[in-house]
């Protein structure tokens, strides 16, 4: 079995803007896609599913079981859409990551998309107290206009290859020449870390591009608990996991951390 893709059926978009958002080191990039589709009210318009998909299921709020999937989405931002990706993993293998990008660069071309932005994390031995957005792509104009909303351009050197989807559809949308970029945050290395505060940060600098008029009190409501938390650990010299947590607003988050990681 390769990828089944079902996908609505009719639909017309001008010029989209892609974003996706993968799990990945910290789920920086998860956490910002699933975030971006709820405070947007994004609607979904797809899915694609494969055996090479982790060979698990995801038990629901509904305590309700499900198979890992990928989704689509789309959303119109006053004359500009988007489509925007989320899902529960990576594929496992790397043959299955390249034939999972090829699809996504063919659904996008189909739609005459003309610009890809990829999302995730810089993996650091430390938790940053102020995390920097670093961007990278394949066009320089395009690498430019997030250079003048905050992000920095100058990664060579501070990060190594981008693995999974958010490296592959960079280097593969080149040849179809398409304009790609990649929002990568610096977060903690930790299997375990949920990176909230980097995807805050890159919330903002999509934000402040593109006015989704996002609100993003729920999301730092999170972060100052957790920042609480671990203020609490570090005082009593407890030698815990960093993101283990007592809050109920913050145990939501637990799905960030049980998800697979490929890239």
């Amino acid at each position: 079995m390769t990828w089944k893709l079902d996908l609505k059926k009719n639909l017309e978009f001008s010029s989209p803007i892609f974003i996706e958002g993968l799990p990945g080191i910290g789920n920086v990039g998860k956490i910002v896609i699933d975030y971006l589709i709820d405070l947007t009210h994004a609607k979904k318009i797809g899915s694609l599913f494969s055996h090479s998909l982790p060979n698990s299921v995801f038990v629901n709020q509904k305590n309700m079981i499900t198979l890992p999937s990928i989704d689509l989405y789309s959303l119109k931002v006053g004359k500009q859409d988007f489509i925007f990706l989320s899902g529960d993993a990576q594929p496992n293998e790397e043959k299955a990551s390249y034939e999972l990008s090829e699809i996504i660069l063919d659904i996008l071309e189909q739609f005459k998309c003309n610009k890809i932005i990829t999302l995730g994390g810089i993996g650091l031995n430390e938790i940053p107290e102020e995390p920097q957005i670093f961007v990278t792509g394949n066009d320089k104009k395009f690498i430019k206009e997030f250079k003048e909303v905050g992000a920095n351009p100058n990664l060579f050197g501070v990060v190594g290859p981008i693995i999974g989807v958010s490296g592959l559809l960079l280097g593969l949308s080149q040849k179809r020449k398409m304009s790609a970029i990649a929002l990568l945050g610096e977060t903690f290395g930790h299997p375990m870390y949920i990176g909230l505060k980097e995807a805050k940060k890159i919330l903002e600098l999509l934000d402040k591009k593109y006015k989704f008029k996002l609100n993003l009190k729920e999301l730092i409501e999170e972060i100052n608990l957790i920042d609480e938390e671990l203020k609490h650990i570090e005082e009593q010299g407890i030698s815990e996991n960093p993101l283990k947590t007592k809050s109920k607003k913050v145990s939501k988050l637990k799905k960030y951390q049980e998800l697979g990681y490929i890239g």
